[in-house]
């Protein structure tokens, strides 16, 4: 009898390609967005680790054509075929490619989500601690590059370091929520946290204003 987990990947393998998504982990991305509402129509989206283009079809789906999204990875990407998907490929932690984002979009972001994961070893907690650290460097990318009460979806994998860094999101957000969607594999320590109302960086106060 096979196992649940490949019965289950197998389902949900068929419902991407039959959806059309280039990968199954649309579906995950799919689940949040219509759980939380976070990808809205005419918001503009950076997402981080794009490759293949899965999450991108979806956010595209939820912007609709009146919203921006771009899609970074190192890995080249497939174009998709709509003019507000915008593909850049670098190293997020590059400032050129930071740069190239302001550039597209023109403002601060609504949303940004972050499915980053480094080449797995199988070594739990080697790979977990590498994730964690692909995870902070999507919340620098936040800091700098969405607004006030903007949102972001972050994968992280379960273990030692997890706590810490979901603090840390506490931080930075007013409401953090910990997802795993449907699609993820039972055997996989994979969460999504799902953060809303972005604080923003604090800004000292003027020279009138402390006086």
């Amino acid at each position: 009898m096979p196992k649940k987990d490949s019965v289950l990947g197998d389902y949900y393998y068929r419902a991407a390609r039959r959806e059309g998504y280039r990968s199954r982990s649309a579906l995950k991305l799919k689940e949040i967005a219509q759980k939380y509402h976070i990808l809205r129509r005419g918001s503009s989206v950076a997402d981080l680790g794009a490759a293949p283009g899965g999450w991108l079809q979806v956010e595209r789906e939820f912007v609709g054509s009146e919203g921006l999204v771009i899609g970074i990875d190192i890995s080249p990407i497939r174009p998709l075929p709509f003019e507000n998907v915008k593909l850049i490929q670098g190293d997020i932690a590059s400032p050129e490619t930071r740069e190239k984002i302001y550039s597209i979009a023109g403002r601060k972001l609504d949303v940004i989500v972050s499915d980053l994961a480094p080449k797995f070893t199988g070594v739990h907690d080697v790979d977990h601690s590498r994730q964690i650290g692909l995870a902070l460097m999507a919340l620098e990318s936040a800091k700098m590059m969405l607004k006030r009460n903007g949102s972001m979806i972050i994968k992280v994998l379960m273990g030692s370091e997890f706590k810490s860094f979901q603090n840390e999101t506490m931080r930075l957000f007013r409401n953090v929520r910990i997802c795993k969607p449907a699609a993820s594999r039972d055997t996989s320590s994979e969460v999504y946290l799902v953060c809303t109302g972005f604080k923003g960086e604090s800004t000292p106060p003027s020279p009138s204003e402390a006086a």
